[in-house]
């Protein structure tokens, strides 16, 4: 049926529609194109998109420790910054007309006072509050676990020494920050925990008097401390944390994460799903799952119940005072000293609280920073190493880690000497010597079982290496006898106890060695001490060359048989013979 007018004319409008949306889409991709590349002249952001959407991140769930730190640190600062619309930082005392009753006309500050404002009369702040509290904590532990995890693993070696010092930083600060904003309620808890700073400070030689002046604006509570601690909690440490993570992430994306060893990992690759969209859906979910968790926690579970514990006074102390669990290794510290003082040139010297308070701390954070140097001033690895360590193939590292956490473990107990003496009805005294012997013995005790428990895991990897996993099965020889029968190892679990570097101790001088010994006496004693017990895999010259070349990082040559070809898909190992097979491509034929 031949088409009318009317008909003809409505498709020449649609296609003169179509044909101009077509025109306005190609027009606005011009543009877009245009606006890109100016702003690609001005900023990189095609050699990030490129490089940075598709970057491999191995995954593993001990590298989610770190993410944990991060999303939690993005609830505090969502939680804090509502906070900060109610909370008012002074010291100035009122009597109280709130609606907790228990409190009515007595006096209290304006911190207290709007904190009690927070959980009781503004919709939804009991909830904020405490889950600001949660997140701190998870984000405390969270920096501590990974720490602790970047430690055993060896992820701190050349070239992340400044990540390392990095991440040591927040760790320091993410303290501070949660002592100050425990001490803001200005409640009778936080401020016994401010008596104790005091105390601290106090007992520095010369300056503590100074010091405790500068802090408190005068003499002891003063009227200065919450409104210096407010600008320190919301502003000066937060800003600093968010550009330490902001570094942290940016050395990551160049250095590149490290990576357990498995087939197909080496030193000179990455091997784990995109950044995006696979990484970065996973990430995302993460977030919202740290958030229901911290939601949870503060509708559920009651935190720092400022109400029970009431307004600070200087005169009273709260029965069973336990400050939040990453400083209660100070709080038992500074229980187990006991209170001795000297005299010296008109000065007196408080041991308690110099030593727990002040050189305790100072010598943990110290040795925190300097470890990655002082390992490599014992050993003679000098490359760059992008596979993780098994904590059993470095027995003096983890046996130096579960050491550290034992005497944490025993001061985190006595810091609640009090409670555990109230429940167990043990006199105080004898839990305080108890505990100061168990501080003495329990952690060399736990450094060398963890040693020899590191040496035992490296004996049985040998043990599977060469004669496979038990199958149940028993074959019987004609002869009468009952033999096992063993099964090889997989790829999968050849690899890790094959690819793995055995650090080697500084070498001794040569005899005809005439002048000063190349390396003092007491540092080659400790090399051999810290390298000691740990037991090379069963390898042949030829497969030991290809694990060295498997471990060493981009910064140092293959060797020439070795080298890859010109073409895209050479890889590290490409070049070796039929009679040197890849690590784990039949586990224990040596």
């Amino acid at each position: 049926m031949p088409l009318t007018r009317a008909t003809r004319a409505k498709e020449t409008r649609a296609a003169k529609e179509t044909r101009a949306k077509e025109r306005a889409a190609r027009q606005a991709g011009w543009a877009a194109r245009r606006s890109f590349l100016r702003l690609d002249g001005r900023l990189p952001l095609a050699e990030a998109a490129s490089g940075g959407l598709r970057k491999a991140f191995p995954d593993h769930w001990s590298f989610l420790l770190g993410e944990l730190a991060l999303y939690s640190l993005l609830v505090l600062l969502l939680t804090g910054t509502w906070l900060t619309f109610f909370f008012q930082p002074s010291l100035q005392h009122l009597p109280y007309t709130g609606a907790y009753e228990p409190l009515s006309g007595l006096p209290v500050s304006r911190a207290y006072a709007s904190t009690l404002e927070i959980s009781f009369e503004v919709r939804g702040g009991l909830l904020i509050r405490q889950m600001h509290h949660w997140a701190a904590l998870v984000f405390v532990f969270a920096i501590g676990a990974h720490l602790l995890r970047v430690f055993l693993t060896g992820a701190f070696r050349r070239p992340r020494e400044v990540n390392w010092t990095v991440g040591v930083t927040m760790f320091l600060l993410a303290l501070v920050e949660g002592f100050a904003g425990y001490s803001l309620p200005d409640d009778l808890l936080s401020g016994t925990g401010l008596r104790t700073a005091q105390g601290i400070m106090l007992s520095l030689p010369v300056v503590g008097t100074y010091l405790s002046f500068l802090v408190f604006g005068g003499q002891y509570p003063g009227e200065d401390i919450v409104s210096r601690l407010y600008p320190v909690h919301i502003l000066l440490v937060p800003g600093l944390l968010v550009g330490l993570v902001s570094l942290h992430l940016l050395l990551v994306f160049h250095l590149k994460h490290t990576q357990w060893a498995g087939p197909g990992r080496s030193g000179r690759n990455s091997v784990g799903p995109p950044l995006f969209p696979h990484y970065t859906a996973k990430s995302a979910g993460l977030f919202f799952l740290v958030a229901a968790v911290t939601a949870g926690l503060g509708g559920l579970a009651q935190i720092n119940p400022v109400w029970a514990y009431g307004p600070y006074r200087t005169d009273q102390v709260s029965t069973g005072a336990q400050p939040d669990w990453y400083v209660g290794f100070l709080e038992g510290a500074l229980r187990l000293m006991p209170g001795v003082e000297t005299r010296l040139w008109g000065h007196t010297l408080m041991w308690n609280p110099l030593l727990p308070g002040v050189v305790l701390p100072g010598l943990f954070f110290a040795g925190l920073y300097a470890y990655p140097f002082l390992e490599r001033w014992l050993a003679t690895d000098r490359g760059e190493r992008h596979l993780c360590d098994r904590p059993r193939d470095r027995p003096a590292r983890t046996a130096l880690g579960v050491a550290v956490l034992t005497g944490y473990a025993v001061l985190l107990l006595a810091g609640a000497q009090d409670i555990l003496a109230f429940i167990t009805e043990i006199p105080v005294a004898g839990l305080t010597w108890t505990f100061r012997c168990a501080l003495l013995a329990l952690p060399p005790a736990a450094f060398w079982l963890t040693r020899r428990v590191c040496l035992a895991l490296q004996v049985r990897d040998i043990e599977l290496l060469t004669s496979g996993l038990e199958t149940g099965v028993v074959r019987q020889s004609a002869e009468g006898g009952y033999h096992p029968r063993h099964a090889p190892l997989t790829a999968e679990q050849a690899y890790p106890r094959l690819v793995h570097a055995v650090q080697e101790p500084l070498p001794e001088p040569p005899a005809e060695w005439e002048g000063p010994a190349p390396t003092g006496r007491l540092r080659r004693a400790l090399s051999h001490w810290y390298t000691a017990d740990q037991l090379p895999p069963p390898l042949a010259e030829g497969r030991r060359r290809l694990v060295e070349d498997l471990l060493s990082g981009p910064d140092e040559p293959l060797p020439a048989a070795q080298a890859p070809g010109p073409g895209p898909g050479a890889r590290p190992g490409a070049g070796r013979g039929s009679d040197d097979p890849a690590p784990g491509a039949r586990p224990g034929s040596e």
